[in-house]
């Protein structure tokens, strides 16, 4: 596989002067702040792979892991802030924390990747959002991991691309306060507080509050978010104890437009959408607690009944223009996740069963929209329902996995998963089911089920280098909006779910005494993908054949003599439709008349996606001024085509982004951060419907400068 250039960068723009608030960190010396984490990459702990504390050296799949520390550093302000530096993950910026994510996949809303709050799924399968990562406390997290491609046989749907479990700090022992408050562009404010305590000999406690607002660069762009979460951990009898995680998230967030060739060039502040247009509210609420038993050094059994309420109301910005609606949608899950894992000296099995109910409801409300000009600045609703259902859905997914150690270099493991879904779904209006525009199935129920096997294997080639390869399925269930609220597309009942195969081989170690790295080759074959479409005016939605994803990942983390610390990421990406064919009509000026064609794409790249990522940051810590950081940023996104035709082209972009801090003390510290250091001009999702010319750019921040300060108390 060549690896593809890096593209040019987009002009810049717009260039200010940088305010000069980071002579704050320069203040009187203080603690000397750690050098980097030189230890090996193989004794790192994950937790994703089996729920519980496991060697990386024992997975034979790649993980990337963002630490407590680094989270600490980063400051992120959006999710991409933090992930992003993992080598092959892109999470790209849609404004307030909204997203779309390309993991060994195109940059899009599809449902191929799983979102874990300590190994749990924030959303049953079936209700995926392309934005869940804005459910979850980012910032206030111990740790993020992510697994690249399908997970293991303890993950079901949806695990296709990779899955990104945010694990929970556990309470601390003793008494703690801390207060993280942080200001920034475009009226940006966010206060982080956490608190926790000891209860007693035998259990603490832990609560986390993230309150975020922010103006947005572009018109009316207003987001916030309040998150709450607990935690309390017990270890109240021999052998026993609990993990009980509470966490509450409400995110308010204004609709932002894309925008043509010439604003993007020109008025980059400029959003068609004011008054509420586009606007999206929700709340997410979880709760989980998990009990563990461990009757011997050999055993573990843990059981985790979990409850999730989400509630939205939104207005579909991408349907103003040709279906105005308001959706308010909710659903409601009721889960139990049991597991057994027995130890027998050189393996382990794993036994479980994931047991989910979700019933749901879903209420569409037709709207008229106000315009002036091309600002659309109001709506009326109708009172008229297009929409009205209800579904519920039940899973059953056992699952065995096994490893064994077959001498003191090689490892092996495999799994195997058997995931079962039903929807009972059930049309709530009484109205005839006339609307051409609006199809309504009738009442009825659908199921799917799908075997996914794992086998991988780990060899120890010398005493800080493996070599792994595995060999792992996965699939996706069609959600509960494609299959029940289709638009104008018929027979959406009848879509298959997603299947991938994927194969990977990698090399991972410590050179000499501080050189970490890991080096990953996958080749991933997906078929019956699920495409949605505009014919004419209206949205389609079918199976759509089978696509290619190979690529290539490095990731290379090391120290530079006691002052500077350097990390690399990088992958290239070959993206293929082997055979991806739908029927598109349209009509045709020259006749005139409307003509129906048989699209086939095989052979062309995917559209949108990006031919390579990279991410390098360059951070120097002096010996002159103990307690100072300071780190330079490169991110890179290569360029990508447009559409499936392949005749429009993103060349990709480079962006610096500059960040500093100085620890006072053990309990003060300030830092600043300035984003798009260079202030260029790029867009974070550029793309294009088949038969339209016309781009459509989602521009990305200017430069901006974001400082805080760290008090505990």
């Amino acid at each position: 596989m060549s690896m593809p250039s890096i593209p040019r960068a987009c002009p810049a723009a717009n260039a200010t002067a940088v305010p000069l608030v980071l002579v704050l960190l320069l203040a009187a010396p203080a603690t000397r702040v750690a050098a980097a984490d030189t230890s090996n990459v193989l004794e790192q702990v994950i937790v994703t792979a089996t729920r519980e504390a496991k060697s990386r050296s024992e997975l034979a799949e790649s993980v990337g892991v963002v630490t407590e520390a680094q989270l600490q550093h980063i400051a992120p302000a959006h999710p991409a802030d933090a992930l992003n530096r993992v080598a092959g993950v892109h999470v790209n910026n849609l404004g307030g924390e909204g997203h779309m994510t390309s993991i060994r996949q195109p940059i899009s809303t599809a449902g191929v990747y799983l979102f874990l709050e300590d190994g749990i799924p924030t959303r049953p399968t079936g209700f995926f959002n392309h934005n869940g990562l804005y459910e979850i406390n980012v910032p206030q997290s111990a740790q993020l991991e992510v697994t690249k491609g399908p997970a293991s046989a303890l993950y079901g749907s949806d695990a296709i691309g990779g899955v990104i479990n945010a694990v929970t700090k556990a309470a601390p022992e003793s008494a703690e306060v801390n207060l993280n408050a942080e200001l920034g562009a475009d009226g940006w404010q966010r206060a982080l507080v956490s608190a926790g305590n000891g209860l007693g000999a035998d259990s603490a406690f832990r609560l986390d509050l993230n309150s975020t607002s922010s103006e947005g660069f572009r018109e009316a762009a207003e987001y916030s978010r309040t998150s709450i979460s607990g935690r309390l951990d017990s270890a109240f009898a021999q052998g026993w104890g609990s993990k009980t995680v509470l966490s509450y998230s409400s995110i308010d967030q204004s609709g932002v437009s894309a925008l043509e060739e010439e604003d993007y060039r020109n008025g980059v502040q400029k959003n068609f959408y004011h008054g509420d247009i586009g606007y999206r509210e929700v709340e997410a609420l979880r709760l989980s607690s998990e009990l563990a038993y461990t009757s011997n050094a050999e055993s573990l059994v843990t059981a985790t009944p979990f409850i999730r309420r989400n509630t939205m109301a939104m207005m579909p910005s991408w349907m103003v223009t040709y279906d105005p609606n308001i959706r308010d949608s909710e659903f409601s899950s009721y889960g139990l996740l049991l597991k057994y894992r027995r130890d027998f000296g050189r393996g382990e099995v794993i036994l479980g069963v994931d047991a989910d109910y979700s019933p749901s409801e879903y209420r569409e409300e037709r709207i008229a929209v106000q315009r002036d000009g091309e600002i659309f600045t109001g709506y009326q609703r109708t009172g008229e329902l297009t929409y009205r259902f209800e579904a519920e859905q039940t899973s059953v997914s056992p699952y065995v996995h096994g490893e064994l150690a077959l001498s003191e270099r090689w490892r092996l493991n495999a799994g195997v998963r058997y995931d079962l879904f039903e929807v009972d779904y059930q049309d709530q209006l009484d109205t005839p089911n006339t609307d051409s525009s609006h199809f309504r199935p009738q009442s009825q129920s659908r199921d799917y089920d799908n075997l996914s096997p794992k086998l991988g294997a780990v060899y120890q080639l010398a005493e800080s280098h493996q070599l792994y390869l595995s060999y792992r399925h996965a699939f996706r269930a069609p959600t509960v909006g494609t299959l029940f609220r289709p638009g104008s597309s018929r027979d959406t009942t009848e879509l298959e779910p997603v299947t991938s195969v994927s194969q990977e081989v990698g090399l991972r170690g410590l050179l000499g005494e501080s050189v970490n790295y890991e080096l990953a080759l996958y080749d991933m074959a997906t078929e019956n993908d699920i495409v949605s479409y505009i014919e004419g005016r209206d949205r389609k939605t079918t199976n759509a054949g089978e696509t290619s994803h190979q690529g290539v990942e490095l990731s290379v983390q090391t120290a530079i003599g006691e002052a500077w610390e350097l990390a690399l990421s990088y992958a290239a990406m070959r993206q293929k439709y082997r055979d991806y064919a739908y029927i598109y009509g349209h009509f045709d000026v020259s006749c005139p008349c409307y003509v129906q064609e048989n699209l086939n794409f095989a052979g062309n790249d995917i559209s949108r996606a990006p031919e390579s990522i990279g991410n390098v940051t360059v951070a120097y810590l002096p010996q002159w001024l103990a307690g100072l950081r300071m780190e330079l940023e490169w991110s890179h996104i290569g360029s990508y085509f447009t559409d499936e035709t392949n005749t429009a082209e993103y060349a990709g972009h480079d962006l610096l982004n500059l960040r500093a801090s100085h620890t006072f003390s053990e309990d003060l510290s300030v830092y600043a951060r300035i984003s798009n250091l260079t202030d260029e001009r790029y867009s974070t999702y550029t793309s294009n419907q088949v038969g339209d010319p016309d781009l459509a750019y989602r521009p990305g921040m200017p430069r901006s400068l974001f400082a805080g300060m760290r008090y505990r108390f």
